[in-house]
């Protein structure tokens, strides 16, 4: 597989990773890798306050790579080598969910078991009406490893959690909307524009204040109160706040 499976363009404010890997970017050790490639880059520059996630192809992506399964849980051996590649998942994922850039999920096709988890370290999620989003490991006997069963009760709560998980539920873009797994669903035909505006809305915000946000949020309790404190002291002092500050005061 060639680093051509996920592809990075950035363009102003906005980071786009176009997923790649035909037919249904199914994830193995190289896609993980170039994933992580994406995001140590990211991390180092100061230029995208937005990445964009996206397919090129039908399918948003339809989880681990089945070959790899089929090649590993017959051993021992090679079941210990897919409970690392769990865990390199879990390193990767959470990387993605601390970058201090807003990420935004774009899901215009499947996103099953690794492809849903993918999309729930992300900030933000906008899927098409007739996307199909589900933790459906159960069914073979899994759980959903790399994330799923911690981030989707997280985000839409237990009771949604529960249903799909312990259900083998999958679920439309619609129906993932009213139970809070997508903050939007739209036709098919507006979800590419729809989701370049989230991007570019949220690109025009300033990069450091929307890192303090986001760590703030990812903290609980008193944690989290106190490092409210902390980043508005350190955002009252950064140059940039207080030339909009001032420029705000002084138009009204």
């Amino acid at each position: 597989m060639t680093a051509h499976a996920i592809v990075l363009a950035v363009e102003g404010p906005v980071a786009t990773a176009t997923l790649s890997r035909s037919p249904v970017n199914a994830i193995d050790e190289a896609w993980l890798a170039r994933l992580d490639e994406i995001l140590a880059g990211l991390e180092c520059s100061e230029g995208a306050t937005v990445l964009h996630l996206r397919s090129a192809e039908r399918v948003f992506c339809a989880g681990a790579d089945l070959a790899l399964m089929r090649s590993r849980f017959g051993s021992a051996e090679g079941r210990s080598a897919m409970v690392a590649y769990v865990r390199e998942i879990h390193r990767v994922f959470a990387r993605l969910e601390r970058l201090p850039l807003v990420t935004l999920a774009e899901i215009g096709g499947a996103a099953l078991g690794g492809g849903l988890e993918l999309t729930l370290a992300c900030d933000l999620r906008i899927a098409s009406n007739e996307a199909q989003l589900g933790l459906p490991e159960a069914r073979l006997g899994l759980l959903p490893g790399g994330g799923g069963t911690q981030r989707l009760a997280r985000i839409a709560g237990e009771a949604a959690a529960k249903r799909l998980i312990l259900g083998a539920e999958v679920v439309s873009g619609a129906q993932a909307a009213s139970l809070g797994i997508v903050q939007w669903a739209v036709p098919q035909e507006q979800l590419a524009a729809r989701a370049r505006a989230i991007a570019a809305a949220v690109g025009e915000l300033p990069r450091e204040a929307l890192a303090f946000c986001k760590r703030c949020i990812a903290s609980p309790g008193a944690a989290g109160f106190e490092m409210e404190v902390q980043g508005t002291a350190s955002l009252l002092a950064s140059d940039g706040t207080q030339r909009r500050v001032r420029a705000f005061l002084e138009k009204r």
